[in-house]
C-alpha cells in the first residue's frame, strides 16, 4: 500500500470513529482501492524477536608482558589481544505484525455498531465498541559497558619514569609492586609504623595500595574488560510445507536460526565461523484439526458478515546448540491456528457487544454485552 492510500485510509478511519454509525455489519475482504467505504483492519500474524545477551571479554597484553617471567614468576600472561564472547541467555519475545492475507473491511452501514473500532497505527484490530490502547513493546535488557581501562603509567615513580629503556622501566615496575605488597601485608599484620587504628582508615590505605598493586601489575599481566551486549533479531515462524504423502505438517524442523562465535558474537546463519543454533516449534495440538463439513461451511457463510479474528495455535519452542538446550517455552502463534468470525448478530443495533482483542495474537480478549 502506497503512502498516499495510507493517508486516505486514516482519514476515513477518523471520520468514521467521530460520528457514530448505525447499519448492518459486512465483512469483506481487504482490497487496496475498492473498499474505502469502510473502516480496514488487519489480524496478526506472530513474529519473534529473539534476544541474545552475551558477556564480551577483551584482553589487551600489558607493555611489560615480555619481562613478566622474569622479574613477577609469571610466565602465562597474555601477549596478543583477543576477544572473547560468551553466550550467557537468550530469549523470544513474540509480538504481531499485520498479516497481509487477513486484512479485512467493515463497511459502513445502517444499523450496526462494528465501525466504531480501535486499531494499532499499523492497523491491527485492538477493539470494537470499547477503550482500548496499543500495548508498548517489551523493554530489551540492558546492555553493560566495560569499565574503564586503567593506565599503570599513572602510578609509575619519577625514577621509573626516568629509566632509559623498556627493560630497566620494567625491572623498576617490578621492585616497586614488591614494595607494595610488603606495605600491605605489614599493615594487615599491623607492623607497620604508620599503621592506623582506626578501622576505615585501614581500610582506606588498604584499598589505595590495591589500586596501585592492580594498575602496576596491569602493566606485566595484561587487563580483561568485560561488557554484557545485547543483540536482537526478528524471526518469524513459518509452517512446513507438506510432506511426500500429502499432509501438512504446521511446524518447524529444527532450523538454523544463527550462529555464534567465540571470537566474533553473533553472527549471520550463513557464516560457518560460528556455532550453529537450531529452533524446533511443535504445536502441542491443543485446537481441532479443520474438516470438511457441508452443513457447517453453510451456517460459517452466513456469518460472514462478522468481524473476523484469529484463534492461535499453542506451540512448543525449543532453540539449542549441539551440545544443549538454550531454551525451551509455550507460546500462542498465529500462523498455526485458524481464523474464525464473531457473527453479525452480535452488532447489530438491538445489541449493544463491547470486544477488546489481543493485539499480539489477534484473538479475543474480553466480550461482553450491556
Amino acid at each position: 500500500m502506497n503512502q498516499k492510500m495510507i493517508h486516505k485510509l486514516a482519514s476515513i478511519l477518523l471520520l468514521t470513529l467521530a460520528v457514530p454509525v448505525l447499519g448492518q455489519t459486512e465483512i469483506a475482504e481487504f482490497r487496496p482501492g475498492s473498499t474505502l467505504d469502510g473502516v480496514n483492519y488487519f489480524l496478526p500474524k506472530t513474529v519473534f524477536e529473539v534476544v541474545l545477551v552475551a558477556e564480551k571479554a577483551v584482553t589487551t597484553p600489558g607493555e611489560f608482558a615480555p619481562y613478566s617471567d622474569r622479574y613477577l614468576r609469571q610466565p602465562d600472561v597474555p601477549t596478543t589481544e583477543s576477544t572473547t564472547w560468551t553466550l550467557k541467555n537468550i530469549m523470544l519475545m513474540p509480538y504481531g505484525v499485520p498479516d497481509p492475507q487477513k486484512a479485512y473491511n467493515i463497511k459502513v452501514k445502517s444499523k450496526t455498531t462494528a465501525p466504531l473500532v480501535s486499531l494499532t497505527d499499523n492497523g491491527l484490530l485492538l477493539s470494537i465498541n470499547a477503550e482500548a490502547e496499543a500495548e508498548p513493546a517489551p523493554e530489551l535488557p540492558k546492555a553493560v559497558p566495560a569499565p574503564k581501562a586503567v593506565n599503570g603509567r599513572d602510578h609509575m615513580t619519577h625514577e621509573i619514569l626516568a629509566a632509559g629503556s623498556t627493560a630497566k622501566m620494567a625491572q623498576l615496575t617490578a621492585e616497586e609492586i614488591y614494595e607494595i605488597r610488603d606495605s600491605r601485608n605489614a599493615l594487615i599484620r599491623g607492623e607497620a609504623d604508620n599503621t592506623p587504628k582506626d578501622g576505615a582508615q585501614l581500610k582506606l590505605m588498604l584499598d589505595n595500595l590495591d589500586q596501585q598493586l592492580f594498575a602496576l601489575e596491569s602493566l606485566f599481566k595484561g587487563q580483561t574488560l568485560t561488557s554484557t551486549e545485547v543483540m536482537s533479531f526478528d524471526y518469524e515462524p513459518t509452517p512446513a510445507q507438506a510432506t511426500p504423502e500429502g499432509e501438512e505438517v504446521p511446524a518447524v524442523q529444527r532450523q538454523l536460526l544463527c550462529r555464534f562465535s567465540r571470537r566474533l558474537g553473533l553472527v549471520a546463519a550463513d557464516d560457518l565461523s560460528g556455532e550453529p543454533i537450531w529452533i524446533t516449534i511443535t504445536p502441542t495440538g491443543n485446537l481441532p484439526q479443520p474438516t470438511d463439513d457441508p452443513e457447517a461451511d453453510k451456517r460459517k457463510q452466513k456469518m460472514e458478515q462478522g468481524v473476523w479474528v484469529n484463534v492461535p495455535a499453542t506451540a512448543k519452542v525449543t532453540i539449542a546448540t549441539a551440545q544443549q538446550d538454550l531454551l525451551t517455552a509455550e507460546v500462542p502463534i498465529c500462523q498455526f491456528g485458524t481464523t474464525e468470525v464473531l457473527s453479525d448478530a452480535l452488532f447489530n443495533k438491538r445489541t449493544d457487544t463491547h470486544v477488546t482483542i489481543h493485539q499480539q495474537t489477534g484473538n479475543v480478549k474480553r466480550l461482553w454485552q450491556e
